[in-house]
């Protein structure tokens, strides 16, 4: 995970520059700007100083666009191998002012952040190491270029600084509370990923990233789920989705895992059945609300026969696989399981192909791609509009019981306010017999309604409508 880059080719150069320059703010006297950063659990304040811009690189190991780097494989092959040269570092300029979830599309934040750089000039100095790279401040560096300025303020951090050092400051400038920038969902994954590498506690990596212990969790989980689908999108190792595909399904992959996690313990297969389909549907662009309808009541309607080669979620278990250099055997999936994996694994590498943009890949394989995602794409809307449909009529089904429970809550809550005004002698009482005829005619309305149709009503209504008769009688 955690790479050392060479030196920048002009490293010793602006080693000797940058050393001139903090000789020059030292002896210059007076009040020198200082910029602090976390290190080591520690607080250190190293001197700012003005640099050429066109003598700064971009740092290739930002957290910032880890995951955008995926958008282009074969800039992020050369980017591996040489991350100074031209090519590489315009590949990196390109990333920093690209929409994190659309690299084709530019950022409105860059613009938002050029225009205020433009208003007020910069306000907040960069991070440079001794060899010239930017460890924060590769997004201004970006905009002042563009803004046509020639130099940049920057805190030079210590001439010992390993890789370890740089990426350990910038992730910690990043999750300060007053950061202008957020990293963009699938950058933060990669971020705990790679300070796990490092040996950190899942403890102490939650407490930097300011998120509970199971959020930890979840997001690990989600990030196995992403790199699983991407190995198996491959097909014949041309083409496979990329990191960058999965910005802006953040809260579908959260309430994906949480489903998993509530069902996993009582029916495993079912938590895979339904992962399965609902990782297919998010990768066919299906909003929040729609994925939420695939859930267990999806699965016992046999709405997944509505899918392409689905079976309903029949629990057919196949034949047992034998663990080898044991004489055991466990429980294949069942058929149910291989169904819906099979469904996703013709979406997953449909999208591959559909979002590849290799040019050596023929046009007619990602017409093919489109045709297998457009096909099960009508399939799901078909399945998920069913659902909706049957999701409502339960609901419906449901309310009447709901707004008496309300009722009966509120009733309550009624009898102890009667109590407390009682014992402090503050009770309405006219207000209060006016209420209870109110509630003496709505009760009478919902026995009319609640006797219509029912031959044997069970006891709650043979009550009220006992009641009902009782006191028309009166």
């Amino acid at each position: 995970m955690l790479r050392e880059f060479p030196p920048p080719p002009r490293a010793a150069e602006f080693s000797e520059l940058i050393k001139k320059k903090l000789e020059e703010v030292k002896g210059a006297g007076g009040t020198r700007e200082t910029v602090t950063v976390d290190w080591n659990e520690q607080q250190a304040h190293v001197e700012v100083v003005d640099l050429p811009l066109n003598g700064l690189y971009f740092n290739p190991s930002t957290h910032r666009i880890r995951a955008q780097r995926s958008h282009d494989a074969a800039r992020d092959e050369a980017l591996e191998k040489d991350p100074w040269s031209a090519e590489s570092q315009d590949y990196l300029k390109f990333l920093i002012q690209a929409s994190p979830t659309d690299p084709n599309l530019r950022d409105p934040d860059f613009d938002k952040l050029k225009e205020s750089l433009d208003q007020f000039g910069q306000n907040d100095p960069g991070l440079v190491t001794h060899q010239g790279v930017l460890v924060n401040g590769n997004t201004r560096a970006v905009a002042l270029r563009e803004l046509g300025a020639q130099s940049m303020r920057v805190g030079v951090l210590p001439e010992s600084f390993t890789w370890a050092d740089i990426n350990a400051v910038e992730l910690s400038l990043q999750l300060r509370k007053d950061h202008r920038r957020d990293y963009s969902y699938i950058n933060r994954l990669l971020a705990m990923e790679e300070q796990a590498s490092l040996g950190r506690t899942p403890d102490q990596i939650a407490k930097d990233f300011r998120i509970q212990g199971k959020t930890y969790h979840q997001e690990r989980w989600i990030l196995s789920t992403i790199r699983e689908l991407i190995d198996r999108s491959k097909s014949g190792g041309s083409v496979a989705l990329r990191l960058v595909d999965f910005e802006g399904a953040q809260e579908r992959l959260k309430e994906l895992h949480r489903l998993y996690v509530k069902l996993e313990s009582a029916d495993r297969d079912q938590a895979e059945v339904l992962k399965e389909w609902r990782l297919a549907a998010i990768l066919l662009d299906f909003s929040k609300t729609d994925v939420r309808h695939i859930d267990e009541d999806f699965l016992k309607e046999g709405l997944g026969q509505k899918l392409p080669g689905g079976d309903g979620g029949t629990r057919t278990v196949s034949d047992a696989v034998a663990i080898p250099g044991l004489d055991l055997s466990v429980p294949a999936a069942s058929s149910a399981v291989a169904e819906a994996r099979a469904l996703n694994d013709r979406i997953l590498r449909a999208s591959a192909a559909a979002r590849s943009g290799k040019p050596e890949l023929f046009d007619n394989e990602k017409a093919q791609g489109q045709a297998v995602l457009d096909e099960a794409k009508r399939a799901f809307d078909g399945a998920i509009e069913a659902a909706g449909r049957s999701a409502r009529l339960r609901k419906r089904k449901q309310l009447a019981p709901a707004r008496l429970a309300e009722a009966c809550a509120s009733i309550d809550q009624c009898v102890m306010d009667l109590v407390q005004a009682r014992s402090s002698h503050s009770l309405d009482e006219e207000a209060f017999d006016e209420a209870v005829l109110k509630l003496k005619g709505s009760l009478r309305k919902l026995a009319q309604q609640a006797g219509r149709g029912l031959p044997n009503p069970g006891d709650g209504v043979a009550w009220l409508l006992e009641a009902a008769a009782a006191e028309g009688s009166q």
